[in-house]
């Protein structure tokens, strides 16, 4: 039974004069964002706000990649050679890393977003060419995916890579969360329930019922649900009250090397 988990959220997504989601009202819930970097959505003035607004926040900074889907938000998948997804992953990161750097901060983990995570967990090539485009920008970055493709690709490149937990989505017999084409709302009571349950038994039901094993060190809570503010305050204030530490990404994977 973990004492503390980290929570991650997406944002940054919003693109041109097209706004979406509550950026700077959700950081005050999660230590932890994923910043989308321009190919399912985001484009270099809404990455430069988001980066702003994290530091103002204090916040660790992740870079959300994609497959390049903007009319699909990046919930399509793609068939595409290895070597293109190792470039995709490389134009991406590299682009959110030049505003981090400007900012005086350091980028912190890497986060397929939508098809492309489970393009990745499903697929070891594919895995692979995100872990490697990573160790040739930072050997320090995290990879935030899961699945039975990622093991070999960790060993192969020495890329660390964890799993995370879904509590505003449905998950999958096979343990892949249900891709909403368009984010609908949860509520939040039920949400932070599983958060919970998610800490203290390392479980959740699949659609069908089965049980699945969810052990995982960090909880995503998706930005683009229009009560995504809701959901995440309730997140948030149930795991506190059950005395449950919400943590930075950092400590949380330094405290289990302890």
């Amino acid at each position: 039974m973990r004492k503390r988990i980290n929570l991650n959220c997406d944002m940054g997504e919003s693109y041109g004069r097209w706004t979406l989601g509550h950026d700077g009202e959700l950081m005050e819930f999660v230590p932890t964002i994923n910043v989308a970097c321009g190919f399912h959505a985001g484009d270099p003035h809404v990455m430069r706000r988001t980066v702003e607004l994290a530091a103002a926040a204090d916040v660790e900074i992740g870079a959300h990649v994609a497959v390049p889907d903007l009319i699909g938000f990046g919930r399509r998948r793609f068939t595409i050679t290895a070597d293109e997804l190792r470039d995709y992953i490389t134009y991406q990161v590299g682009a959110l890393l030049a505003f981090v750097q400007a900012a005086g901060l350091r980028l912190r983990h890497v986060k397929p977003h939508g098809a492309l995570f489970a393009m990745c967990g499903e697929s070891e090539e594919y895995a692979q060419a995100l872990l490697g485009a990573m160790r040739a920008l930072d050997p320090e970055l995290v990879a935030i995916v899961g699945g039975p493709g990622v093991a070999a690709a960790v060993a192969a490149t020495g890329v660390r890579a964890i799993p995370e937990g879904y509590v505003d989505l449905a998950y999958q017999p096979n343990g892949f969360p249900v891709l909403e084409r368009a984010k609908r709302d949860w509520d939040p009571a039920a949400v932070a329930e599983r958060a919970v349950r998610i800490v203290r038994e390392g479980r959740l039901d699949a659609v069908d019922g089965s049980p699945l094993t969810v052990d995982v060190p960090t909880i995503c809570v998706h930005g683009d649900a229009s009560n995504a503010l809701e959901v995440a305050r309730a997140v948030r204030e149930r795991l506190e009250a059950e005395g449950i530490d919400v943590v930075p990404l950092a400590r949380m994977l330094r405290d289990e090397e302890e």
